[in-house]
């Protein structure tokens, strides 16, 4: 089968994150997936099938290299990107079935790039976690914890974000799927904030390059604070990668490119 590797969120070669895509044509064993996931060795492995059902156009499930995972942005826009790509399906918007987060769309936009249509996680604000700020090496200025369990960290400045060198081990013992660490851009920047995704204890994770997940509570946090629906934020890790960020309702709009990396073939 057609199995590809897309970095995305970006518009270059070897910058955002990466995801292995393959493209199936018949339902696969979730062990087998597992193990082509482990093989692959990236943050996340998407599956792509094509259905014949009224309300979805494709099946999509994501694995990291230990656990299937509920949701994942990059990956499925690495998917979205790998079907246009490879004339698998039409121009029109995708409609992608997934076990645990309903019906999720992706559909190009006027400027080229994938607007992904996700469900937003807005965090709600809770006392500061025992040793995050220790565990980040800054000081931490708001906490709060979204629906998927991550916990979102506000800090002094860009700066501090950029710069951030966490203790691993220490943050490990967070009780959080992973921890957004964000501040607002620095004046004049061509994006609105900036943020690193740590941790994601049980998923194989360190620090993930740029997280589509993160955004859907990045997006309802700097909305409110900064009093516009849509936004560009810019995860700043090693990689890089810029999320236009719309606000709907109880929606997000997440937009991003993608470019392919490899294109060959999955012999097992």
């Amino acid at each position: 089968m057609r199995l590809l590797v897309v970095d995305a969120f970006t518009e270059r070669p070897f910058g955002g994150n990466p995801a292995g895509v393959c493209l199936l044509d018949a339902p696969a064993d979730p062990a087998w997936m597992q193990r082509v996931a482990a093989e692959l060795r990236h943050s996340e492995t998407a599956f792509v099938r094509p259905l014949a059902d009224p309300d979805a156009d494709f099946e999509l499930r994501w694995f990291t290299p230990l656990v299937e995972v509920n949701l994942c942005g990059h990956a499925t826009l690495a998917s979205a990107h790998a079907l246009f790509s490879t004339g698998a399906a039409s121009d029109g918007p995708l409609r992608f079935r997934t076990l645990h987060s309903g019906v999720l769309t992706v559909a190009p936009s006027p400027d080229g790039a994938l607007e992904m249509d996700f469900p937003a996680a807005p965090p709600e604000r809770t006392p500061e976690p025992d040793g995050l700020s220790a565990a980040l090496g800054t000081a931490v200025v708001w906490t709060g914890r979204s629906a998927v369990g991550d916990v979102l960290a506000e800090v002094a400045d860009a700066e501090a974000v950029r710069s951030l060198a966490p203790d691993a081990g220490a943050l490990e013992k967070i009780d959080a799927r992973g921890v957004i660490v964000t501040a607002a851009a620095e004046p004049g920047a061509d994006h609105d904030f900036v943020s690193r995704f740590f941790g994601a204890r049980g998923l194989g994770d360190g620090e993930d390059p740029v997280t589509g997940s993160a955004h859907c509570a990045l997006s309802p946090f700097w909305s409110a604070r900064l009093g516009r629906a849509d936004l560009t934020g810019y995860q700043a890790s090693e990689r890089g990668g810029y999320v236009r960020t719309g606000l709907r309702g109880d929606r997000v709009v997440l937009t991003g490119r993608a470019v392919t990396v490899l294109d060959g073939t999955l012999l097992v």
